[in-house]
This record gives structure tokens, sequence and C-alpha cells, in this order.
């Protein structure tokens, strides 16, 4: 079987000086289209670790990563840049918008950098802004929004380019109850209608046990166990 996305026996070690800290230690994960993943696990057992090397932010000291069956650690540096662009979208706890841009042009920036024309690029970040909610908020910018509001632009931004995979690190961990409800069933439309593949690091039990697969992490390890 081939997985949209593999990684095999990965290691990351950091160095200070002469003082190793091993992070991950050969842990494996394997994720599908189509289906909804968390990462669950305590404060420093390598779950942001694990999402910057699965999204090719980070290297890891050993192991093999592999993307529609191709190993991706072997990609030059442009390449890898082609790879996020359009294969991949990341979200975070804080939304690191452009506070000078509206919610319509922080979607849009994206997608102009992926090669869409302009009309384009607009009109794709339009739509997106409707799915989360926020047609009347695309000229806002984001000092003008609740924190909601911002995460869900975040959330449309990192949508717009359609990407296979989306790698949400705490997603929802700045969110009330409310905005992490709809924030989660975006991800569940994505998953159920469009046959994309979610990858979301949660605190919130709740939130993992509605995924279809839980994998969690305790020192440097994974197993699933949903």
């Amino acid at each position: 079987m081939t997985y949209l996305l593999e990684a095999k026996d990965l290691t990351r070690t950091f160095y200070e000086g002469s003082i190793a800290t091993p992070v991950l230690k050969g842990l494996s994960i394997a994720l599908k289209e189509g289906v909804l993943t968390a990462i669950t696990g305590k404060s420093g057992s390598g779950k942001s670790t694990l999402l910057h090397i699965l999204g090719t932010l980070d290297s890891p000291t050993s192991g093999q990563l592999l993307f529609k069956g191709e190993d991706i650690l072997k990609l030059t540096d442009n390449k890898k840049a082609q790879l996020r662009s359009h294969h991949l979208g990341f979200i975070y706890q804080f939304h690191h918008l452009l506070m000078d841009f509206s919610a319509l042009e922080n979607v849009q920036l994206p997608l102009l950098i992926a090669g869409l024309s302009p009309s384009q690029a607009k009109a794709r970040a339009q739509e997106y802004l409707e799915k989360v909610g926020l047609s009347d908020k695309q000229n806002c910018r984001p000092g003008e929004l609740s924190g909601g509001q911002r995460q869900r632009v975040a959330v449309a931004r990192a949508l717009s380019p359609q990407p296979d995979l989306i790698l949400a690190d705490e997603p929802t961990g700045s969110l009330d109850e409310e905005n992490a409800a709809a924030v989660f069933s975006l991800f569940e439309g994505l998953v159920r209608k469009e046959r994309r593949a979610v990858l979301m690091v949660t605190h919130d039990q709740g939130l993992a046990s509605r995924c279809d697969r839980i994998f969690a992490l305790e020192n440097g390890s994974g197993a699933y166990i949903k």
C-alpha cells in the first residue's frame, strides 16, 4: 500500500555543545487520504518536532520520509518548498496572520505564491472565507477581528491551496468551545467530502476521540491507540 505520507524509524536529536537530547526515538507513522488523525501526548513528548519533520520544516537525524512513495528527504530545499506550497497546509495554535493585510489578502497570499493569477486567487480566497463563515469580514485586518475569527482566517489560508495534507499544531488551543467545534467541523468536512488528510496535534481528548485514528506519543516513541 502507498500511503500519502509515511515516516519510518524517525529519530531527532538536538545538540548543544557536547550535550545530546534525543526527542524522537525510532518513530514510525503512516497517513492515508480521507483519514483524520490526532496526535496526543504530554508537553515535551515530541509532538511539534514530529509535525515539523513531517512538514519538511525540520530534518530528522535519521529515518525515512515518503510522500506518495517518494523519499522527500532527498529533495532540494526548492523542491521541498514547492511540496509545501502545493501539497501541505499548516495551521498553528496562534494565527500568524500578517497584521497589515486584510483577511482576504492573508488568504490570497499563498495562492499567489503557488502560481494562481490575482483574479483566481481572489475568487478562491473568497470561497474559503465563506466556508469559515467570514465573508462579511474579508476586508477587515486581524486587529479588527476576534481571536476565533483570526484563527478561522488562518484555517481558510491553509485550506485554500487545496493541499493533500493539513498539519495542524494545537489549532483549537486558543479557541473557546464553540469556535473549536467549528474548526474541527471544517476538518471533518475536508476529510469526508474531499478525501484530504488531516494530522492534528491536540490536548483536547474530546476532539481526539472524534478523530478516525489517535497516535499517542510518549518520551519520543509513539503508537496508534485507535
